[in-house]
């Protein structure tokens, strides 16, 4: 598996994490993996961690789709961040950051994990790996 999720428990927040070749497959697989983890956590805050990908292979029109649809979570009360520091990636992040605004009022792009804590308001989080 290319991805996996941890969660603190003290802070709430859900983190999942990409390695390697990200896809639409594992796109799609994750989103439906975070359908059992959102409410199993009820998080207060997520990341997603894409400092491991290694080659960015999902179409564009695919991220605009999937920022325009429905939330598989409620982005709108939640905050998420999106930790990319590829040039790559990180355009990748912004655009969809961009076409989901108005869904995802809460998103950040940012370039590191610290970044992440930064924007989220978290200080020192202790993620465990979620089974």
């Amino acid at each position: 598996m290319a991805y996996r999720f941890e969660f603190d428990r003290k802070s709430k927040v859900l983190l999942m994490r990409y390695e390697g070749r990200l896809t639409q497959v594992m796109a799609e697989e994750s989103g439906a993996a975070l359908q059992k983890y959102w409410p199993a956590t009820s998080p207060s805050a997520v990341i997603v961690d894409f400092s491991s990908v290694t080659e960015f292979a999902v179409p564009t029109d695919f991220l605009r789709r999937v920022a325009d649809q429905a939330l598989i979570v409620d982005a709108t009360s939640t905050p998420v961040a999106l930790v990319n520091p590829a040039p790559v990636g990180f355009g990748l992040s912004r655009m969809f950051e961009i076409v989901g605004q108005p869904r995802r009022s809460r998103l950040h792009v940012v370039r590191s994990m610290d970044e992440a804590f930064t924007a989220l308001g978290l200080q020192s989080p202790t993620f465990e790996p979620l089974t």
